[in-house]
C-alpha cells in the first residue's frame, strides 16, 4: 500500500501539496495537480478514511435507511440499495446500511454522530415522523418516496399516480368496464406508505374519468391470503374482468389460482401488474405491466445528496415517468369481444 510521502516522492512535489490536491483546500496549478493524480493512480493510493475525515470534516459517508419490513417485497428495495452504493462509490462515497424501523431514533443518531455526510431515506410515508427531523437539520437528505407535503424536501420517485392513472386507462381503453385492484398488504396501507396510496389516488381518478368501476382489496401476498382476496373479488363483483396487481408476492399464486379455476388470461380475465419487468416476463403468460425503475430512483437519489452536499440548494421533487408495457396478460374485454 503507498504512502502519502510515496506519493510526493513519486509526483516530484511536497507532502502539503498531495495533501491539498486531496482536500482541495488550496488553489493548485493544474499541471501539479495532474503530476499528483497521476502519481496517485500508478501507486494505487488510496487516503486513510479516519485522517480523510479529520482533515475535510467529512466522513465520505451516506447513510441510507432502509426498512425491512415483512409485508414489504424486498428484491426491489434491495435493487435501489445497490444502485445507491454503486453511484456512491463511483463519487468517492461509501454508504452505511440502516435497516432497522427506527424512524426518527435512526435519523437523530445520525445526525448527531457524524458519521455520515448526509442521508437517503426509504420508505416513505405520507406522514413521515422522520421528516420534521430532516427540515430542521443541517445534514443533506434525499427521500426515495414522496410525503403528502414536499415543501423544502428532494425527493425522487416513480410517479405513481401517473402510474396507476396509465392501468385504468390501458383498460379503458380495451373496454373492461369492472376492475379489481390487489393491493399490498393491509399494513402498507395503515402506514399510508406513499407508493401505494398514490397508485391508488391515480386508479381511482381515472376510473372515475373513464367510467370504469373500481375496488380496491389489500393482498398479503401468500398463496392463501391471495385465494382468499380473489375469492372476496369475485362474490362482489363477479362481473370483473380485468384485475391490476400491485403486490409482487401475490403474482404467482393469482395466476396458479385463476389457472386452476378455469379462468383463461387473458381471454376471461386481464391482469395488469405493477413490478419489476423480471417479474413480469418471468410469468405466464407474461404480464402487461409498468415497471419500477428501481436502479434509476438509486442513482438519481444519489446524484441529488450529492449536489447538495457539494453546496447546492436542491430542494426538487423528481418524478420518473411510468411506462407500460402490453405483455400477454391484457386483452379485450369478453363483452367487448
Amino acid at each position: 500500500m503507498a504512502t502519502l510521502a510515496e506519493v510526493a516522492r513519486h509526483a516530484g512535489v511536497s507532502a502539503s501539496t498531495v495533501s491539498y490536491v486531496l482536500s482541495g483546500k488550496r488553489s493548485i496549478s493544474e499541471g501539479t495537480r495532474r503530476r499528483v493524480e497521476r502519481s496517485i493512480q500508478e501507486l494505487g493510493y488510496h487516503p486513510h478514511a479516519g485522517a480523510r475525515a479529520l482533515a475535510s470534516s467529512r466522513s465520505n459517508i451516506i447513510a441510507l435507511m432502509v426498512p425491512l419490513r415483512t409485508d414489504m417485497y424486498v428484491p426491489v428495495m434491495m435493487e435501489i440499495a445497490m444502485a445507491v452504493a454503486t453511484t456512491a462509490r463511483q463519487h468517492g462515497h461509501d454508504v452505511l446500511l440502516l435497516t432497522g424501523e427506527e424512524g426518527p431514533t435512526a435519523v437523530r443518531r445520525v445526525a448527531a454522530s457524524g458519521l455520515a455526510d448526509a442521508m437517503i431515506l426509504m420508505d416513505v410515508e405520507l406522514e413521515d415522523e422522520r421528516i420534521p427531523l430532516l427540515r430542521a437539520g443541517k445534514r443533506p437528505a434525499v427521500l426515495v418516496g414522496l410525503p403528502a407535503d414536499t415543501a423544502g424536501l428532494t425527493c425522487v420517485d416513480l410517479d405513481f399516480v401517473a402510474t396507476g392513472a396509465l392501468c385504468a386507462d390501458h383498460l379503458a381503453d380495451l373496454g373492461h368496464r369492472s376492475v379489481a385492484v390487489v393491493g399490498e398488504a393491509a399494513a402498507v396501507y395503515r402506514r399510508h406508505t406513499g407508493f401505494a396510496e398514490r397508485t391508488l389516488q391515480g386508479l381511482r381518478s381515472r376510473a372515475a374519468e373513464r367510467g370504469l368501476r373500481l375496488i380496491h382489496r389489500p393482498c398479503e401476498g401468500s398463496y392463501e391470503s391471495t385465494a382468499g382476496t380473489l375469492s372476496r373479488i369475485f362474490e362482489e363483483r363477479p362481473d370483473t374482468t380485468a384485475l391490476v396487481v400491485q403486490n409482487e408476492s401475490a403474482i404467482a399464486p393469482l395466476l396458479a389460482l385463476l389457472r386452476q379455476q378455469g379462468r383463461a388470461v387473458p381471454e376471461d380475465l386481464s391482469v395488469v401488474a405493477v413490478c419489476p419487468d423480471q417479474v413480469a416476463t418471468q410469468a405466464a403468460p407474461q404480464l402487461t405491466s409498468v415497471a419500477i425503475p428501481a436502479q434509476q430512483m438509486g442513482r438519481h437519489a444519489v446524484e441529488l445528496v450529492i449536489a447538495k452536499l457539494n453546496g447546492s440548494p436542491t430542494e426538487e421533487v423528481r418524478l420518473l415517468g411510468p411506462e407500460l408495457t402490453a405483455r400477454a396478460s391484457s386483452g379485450p374485454a369478453p363483452s367487448a369481444g
